[in-house]
């Protein structure tokens, strides 16, 4: 694992001077490696699209005949509309600009037999890639949530796809594609790796269990690449889960999802008719669009930062929402340093909620006041996880087990509490020793993501207002 990671990493470094970025890197690996399991699988690709030709190339011939592949293969006249190829292979470019460093790579993945490497090997080194390119570049960990967070959640949500013959997993902010390949991974676990599957169990499972949507067409790539090294093919619409389109009149059993923070991209209020309350911030919509998209009776996770459950306006008026249509039932307040090494800073939660009923209660369970900071010496593991997780309690059904117990870090707050409180769900009540000492006060990234929280918040109130005053409120 360490050694393949280490090898097409290492090579990533040397082709920095000719103006290939870490990201370039890895969508130009993407290409080439699905061509080269294309060939170990049998795979039909267009002729003369095949690793063979590829390999008998060099010089300036190779260079043109590269293009020329990644146009075809983009092409949906030549391979079909739907076609894998055609959505891994959509908009493609050669990134390379001398010959010899594209040569290099093609035969340094061709020394690998990857069909014949444990699935979870390969996966697992094409994930390293994206892992080393989340923390690398400043941003990208917005398409990579931490592996173990995600399998928290997967272990509290069961996602069982044996409950009904049509139960589907969605992400409408697939990243990389992380959440999907959590629930897949679990799914496996619970099945004796896939033994206790029956064969239509089995094409079910790989082919129309799972979808997702991501807005960036790069990042959609490398998730279908990603899930295709997983052994999963499925639809990643391409495009803005928040805007109009044939994605919104689809509906889901369960949703796992980490939309993107902040405020880039934003824009007016979409223009959705099914969005209730109408606001630009793009939290507040995703949380609209998660309760839309599910199922009655569908179940949801979801990331959001602390702002979704405190803000006034909008964010007020989307929570009551929350809590008249879902059953928002628990709340994990995360470690600080969750995000690290992308967005060390960022205070963030998770809200499970399921549609279809009510809120009469919500269990606050905080894993952050007094608990050790996430860091590159203390990095988040499953051990952060194991008491919230026996704390949650799950049936088998994915529901929360009733008879839950209030411990020191576990709350219960009935809707009538939240709602003496106006309805701000930013609950807290253990004390903070840091603070009270003196000697260990929040560090600088610490108080600039407060800060951030604080202007972002300042700045949908206005845009709110602008909204208003547009609408001649």
């Amino acid at each position: 694992m360490t050694d393949v990671v280490g090898k097409l990493w290492g090579f990533c470094n040397t082709l920095r001077h000719d103006g290939i970025n870490y990201g370039d890197y890895i969508e130009q690996l993407t290409y080439l490696l699905f061509l080269k399991l294309a060939k170990e699988r049998g795979v039909s690709v267009p002729k003369g699209c095949d690793w063979d030709t590829l390999m008998s190339k060099s010089g300036t011939d190779l260079m043109e005949h590269y293009q020329e592949v990644l146009r075809k293969l983009g092409d949906k006249k030549v391979v079909g509309e739907g076609s894998l190829l055609g959505e891994i292979f959509a908009g493609a470019q050669s990134r390379f600009r001398e010959p010899v460093n594209l040569k290099k790579l093609i035969n340094m993945i061709d020394g690998e037999e990857w069909a014949a490497l444990d699935v979870d090997l390969k996966a697992e080194a094409y994930e390293g890639l994206l892992q080393k390119f989340a923390a690398e570049q400043k941003g990208a960990g917005q398409y990579f949530t931490p592996r173990e967070a995600i399998r928290a959640v997967v272990r509290v949500m069961r996602p069982d796809f044996r409950v009904s013959g049509e139960f589907t997993i969605h992400d409408p902010a697939c990243g990389t594609g992380g959440f999907l390949i959590g629930a897949y991974e679990w799914i496996l676990s619970q099945t004796r790796e896939g033994a206790a599957l029956n064969d239509a169990q089995k094409r079910r499972l790989q082919n129309e269990t799972f979808s997702g949507a991501e807005i960036v067409l790069e990042t959609k790539r490398l998730a279908l690449m990603n899930l295709y090294l997983h052994e999963i093919v499925t639809e990643i619409y391409y495009g803005d889960s928040l805007a109009e389109g044939p994605h919104t009149s689809k509906r889901y059993d369960c949703v796992l999802t980490n939309p993107p923070f902040g405020t880039k991209g934003a824009g007016g209020a979409p223009d959705r008719g099914d969005f209730t309350v109408p606001t630009s911030n793009k939290q507040l919509n995703f949380v609209q669009h998660v309760m839309n998209v599910l199922k009655p009776g569908g179940r949801a996770a979801m990331v959001v930062p602390d702002n979704v459950l405190f803000e006034d306006g909008a964010g007020k008026k989307v929570r009551r929402l929350l809590m008249e249509d879902c059953d928002l039932h628990t709340i994990l307040r995360l470690p600080i340093g969750t995000f690290s090494p992308y967005s060390p800073g960022v205070k963030a939660n998770i809200i499970f909620f399921r549609k279809g009923l009510p809120t009469e209660e919500v269990w606050v369970y905080d894993l952050r006041t007094n608990v050790e900071k996430v860091t590159k010496g203390h990095p988040l593991t499953a051990s952060y996880f194991a008491e919230f997780e026996a704390a949650y309690g799950t049936d088998p059904n994915g529901h929360p087990r009733e008879g839950r117990v209030e411990t020191e870090r576990f709350k219960r707050f009935s809707r009538d509490d939240i709602r003496t409180r106006d309805d701000n769900l930013d609950v807290f009540w253990l004390r903070d020793e840091s603070l009270e000492s003196g000697e260990d006060l929040p560090d600088p990234e610490t108080i600039v993501s407060e800060i951030r929280t604080c202007l972002q918040t300042a700045q949908d109130a206005l845009d709110e207002m602008s909204l208003l005053l547009e609408n001649g409120g």
